[in-house]
């Protein structure tokens, strides 16, 4: 066909596809103008359910607020899509905080990425809707996708329908699995601390940069693997308390002089576990409802401290309690042990509760009793051996080298010198 042939049909192509946009213009203008809406939905509807009806994919709708509170996947799928590299992806968000370890990499609005699990394309995307911003509530509260927010967010993952079953019983706790592994490695462990007069955590936390490890804490080598071991039992202890019936938690007592080790301890166990730090100062709980509060507010996989328990407060006993001036006018042992192992235990999992003093004989008996603290560490002065990993520690020594001046130095260290030690030569398990 010659080039002459060739531009009339050209043409022609052209000319029918205007007409026919023209006339779909023309249409719709008409619709819009004289069908009521009512009509203009249930035809919309139709159209779409008839297409609905003969494609392939499948979609997860994955919004950033179920009701009241904030969607467990959403917080999932935004930590695990900012680790996919994908060429189909043009536009991220990049940002970090001064409290976080590395880069924090989000999808910007509207964007695509494509995963692949077990040979199953998967398709994200970020959709964003624009919304007027409401300055009051709305009726019920029942909803925040779209109240007091301007822009309502959601991911929506698309995929062919026939691996519908293997998406939701296998790709997304996978992905609640990574995205828990990803959090874990990045997570800065921090401490927090009560508001003065306000009953509430402080939502400002610092960073717990406190260096202390297990592998430099001068601790009896034998008590510090037991207690190792007794952690990881903890962490690993998910079916095992489910199966007896008790909540996941559990309960350290550290005692012993000033100056021993036991605030170290702590700090290492946390960098251990991998836990933030609540501490928890009983002087400024005003009462039971206070201290329940501050409590149910803790999260999951967090530690909470009680320094000093023996004189930060006088807890009410349980005789006393009926008194009028009592209840929750005022904090009592009963509302401490309500929470250690009553019924308002069971808020929460992986929880670890640790308890210091000075002096053990002045706690009341309640508080010691198994299943409150399930785990004694007597922390005293330094034993030959524990100034030996001190030694170590701080001259730079390695265990092949002889440490007789050491031990000289040792039995001739007196007094503040030799407090200064940490060190653990008891445990006693209950």
């Amino acid at each position: 066909m010659s080039l002459n042939q060739r531009i009339p049909n050209v043409q022609k192509i052209l000319s029918t596809a205007a007409t026919v946009a023209a006339t779909a213009m023309l249409v719709r203008s008409i619709a819009y103008d004289y069908i009521p809406n009512d009509i203009q939905r249930y035809l919309s509807s139709n159209l779409h359910n008839l297409y609905r009806l003969f494609s392939s994919r499948f979609t997860i709708v994955i919004e950033e607020f179920q009701g009241l509170s904030k969607n467990q996947m959403f917080d999932v799928a935004e930590v695990y899509l900012g680790t996919i590299t994908s060429s189909s992806v043009q536009r991220v968000r990049v940002g970090k905080d001064e409290n976080e370890k590395s880069l924090v990499v989000t999808l910007d609005r509207n964007e695509e990425v494509v995963d692949v699990f077990e040979n199953i394309q998967m398709n994200w995307s970020l959709v964003c809707t624009q919304v007027e911003p409401s300055n009051c509530r709305n009726k019920n509260m029942s909803d925040l996708n779209a109240t007091l927010r301007s822009e309502v967010r959601s991911y929506e993952l698309s995929f062919h329908k026939r691996h519908k079953d293997k998406v939701l019983s296998s790709y997304l706790p996978y992905i609640l699995r990574r995205a828990k592994s990803i959090r874990d490695e990045s997570k800065t462990v921090k401490l927090h601390t009560v508001v003065e007069y306000r009953s509430c955590w402080d939502p400002n936390a610092v960073n717990l940069n406190h260096p202390m490890k297990f592998k430099t804490l001068a601790m009896d080598s034998e008590l510090k693997k037991e207690l190792m071991e007794d952690l990881n039992n903890f962490l690993n202890g998910k079916e095992y308390y489910k199966r007896i019936g008790k909540a996941w938690k559990r309960g350290y007592l550290l005692y012993g002089p000033p100056g021993t080790g036991k605030s170290s301890l702590i700090a290492a166990m946390a960098n251990y576990l991998n836990f933030d730090i609540y501490d928890l100062d009983l002087s400024d709980v005003k009462s039971n409802t206070e201290l329940r509060l501050l409590l149910l507010s803790m999260p999951s996989r967090s530690i909470l401290v009680i320094e000093d328990i023996d004189c930060s407060i006088k807890l009410e006993n349980r005789e006393n309690e009926n008194d009028h001036n009592t209840g929750n006018n005022k904090m009592t042992l009963s509302g401490l042990l309500n929470f250690i192992d009553g019924l308002w235990s069971c808020c929460g999992d992986e929880r670890v509760i640790i308890f210091t003093t000075n002096y053990k004989e002045q706690l009341n008996p309640a508080l010691l009793r198994p299943g409150r603290m399930d785990v004694h560490i007597c922390m005293s002065y330094c034993t030959p051996s524990v100034f030996n990993h001190l030694a170590l520690n701080h001259l730079g020594l390695c265990q092949s080298q002889s440490l007789s001046t050491d031990r000289k130095a040792y039995r001739g260290c007196k007094g503040h010198s030799c407090r200064s030690c940490r060190g653990a030569d008891e445990k006693q398990r209950h």
